[in-house]
């Protein structure tokens, strides 16, 4: 690939820079640079679609908002005692960890920024600029991995743009969550976006009026990591081939600060809402499916995902699937944000603008697509990466 046809140095800024996601993806950018590791799990590494016009892992460059001041190194300690990192390669990377560490800014706090919201996103803005002119980079990827919002009530400023960005110049009034914030000021500093938990984001309609008018791509919403996953590969299988699914009842035992945030039923609303949804337009509304998250601290930074499933065959006969999906969320996740920054660094290189339905295969509830089913997701991906590879100029 010519260099004169790739994304060229660009930045990752990880809202929510210091948790188990963005530390995860922090050491294993590093490996990957450094030749430490090969590129498991990395789909933009896959035949058909690493020769496309892609930012190489030396090209990015990675700095981020969060609210906690909890080192990196802590958190990669962490994930280390946990089993979700290797001890040997974050030690060897522990000078890209500091780098990485040195690039972090404050994000946005209610409780410490109260000049308004509008504020605060101008100052991330003037971070996230900052950022971009040290380093020389040609464009800067928002990615928000920071822990998941409880749903906000929908008011009207949400859908308008002028009406959202007056009422955020008011410091008596907080009219976004903290993901929409950083949005905005991803939009501010003329970032594409990608929201990559089920927390409002760049979902606002205002927030998707202003990012289009900008020229900006996104891209969202919530990282199929594991459970929904397996749903959308294996739904279809029951429904192509005729069967007609009466019940679907899932649960998920998760540990660590996920777990923990997830273990409030206002929050996990959000992600329950977002899994759901999936599930229904690939079996119907008609099945029953139950879902729930259960904190289980003792399992630390694993996930378990069980699922059972029953269905009707010929002449009412039961057909019964039940399986279990274990993995490290942080280590599911990471890979798919190094992906997602990667594919919209070539979106926004491609003069692209607005939601990037392609890449519905990444997320649970993906915006701009009605299409769940994830071998179709997976050729839609295929596609858009060859025609946007053979537009780019």
């Amino acid at each position: 690939m010519d260099d004169t046809t790739r994304p060229g140095r660009t930045g990752l800024w990880l809202n929510g820079a210091r948790g188990s996601v963005a530390t995860t993806t922090i050491v294993g950018l590093a490996a990957l640079r450094a030749g430490l590791a090969p590129p498991t799990g990395c789909v933009t590494e896959l035949p058909g679609i690493r020769s496309a016009a892609l930012p190489d892992w030396a090209d990015l460059v990675v700095g981020g908002h969060d609210v906690s001041a909890v080192s990196p190194h802590k958190s990669a300690e962490h994930l280390v005692a946990s089993g979700v990192l290797p001890a040997g390669v974050t030690g060897a990377v522990a000078p890209q960890i500091t780098a990485a560490e040195a690039e972090l800014r404050r994000g946005y706090d209610p409780a410490v920024d109260r000049d308004g919201q509008g504020a605060a996103a101008r100052r991330m803005a003037a971070d996230i600029d900052d950022f971009a002119r040290r380093h020389d980079l040609r464009r800067v990827v928002v990615v928000n991995v920071a822990s998941t919002e409880a749903p906000v009530p929908d008011l009207p400023e949400h859908h308008d743009a002028a009406a959202l960005e007056a009422a955020l110049d008011d410091p008596a009034r907080g009219v976004l969550p903290a993901s929409a914030v950083a949005a905005y000021a991803a939009v501010l500093a003329g970032s594409p976006y990608v929201e990559f938990t089920p927390s409002m984001g760049i979902t606002c309609p205002a927030l998707r009026e202003l990012a289009e008018r900008r020229g900006l791509p996104y891209a969202g919403s919530d990282g199929k990591t594991g459970q929904t996953l397996l749903r959308t590969a294996l739904a279809p299988m029951f429904t192509e081939r005729g069967f007609a699914v009466r019940s679907w009842a899932g649960t998920n035992l998760l540990g660590g600060g996920d777990g923990a945030t997830l273990a409030d039923p206002e929050t996990a609303a959000s992600k329950l809402a977002s899994k759901a949804r999936g599930l229904a337009a690939l079996v119907g509304e008609q099945a029953t499916a139950p879902l729930h998250i259960d904190h289980v601290p003792d399992l630390e930074q694993t996930k378990v995902a069980w699922d059972h499933v029953r269905a009707e065959g010929f002449l009412g006969t039961p057909v019964t699937l039940q399986l279990t999906w274990t993995g490290y969320d942080s280590a599911l996740a990471a890979p798919l944000v190094l992906d997602l920054v990667r594919l919209v660094a070539m979106a926004h290189r491609a003069g692209q603008r607005g939601a990037l339905p392609a890449l519905a295969c990444f997320f649970k509830d993906p915006i701009g697509s009605d299409e769940h089913r994830f071998d179709h997701q997976v050729r839609r991906l295929y596609d858009w990466v060859r025609a946007t590879a053979g537009g780019a100029g």
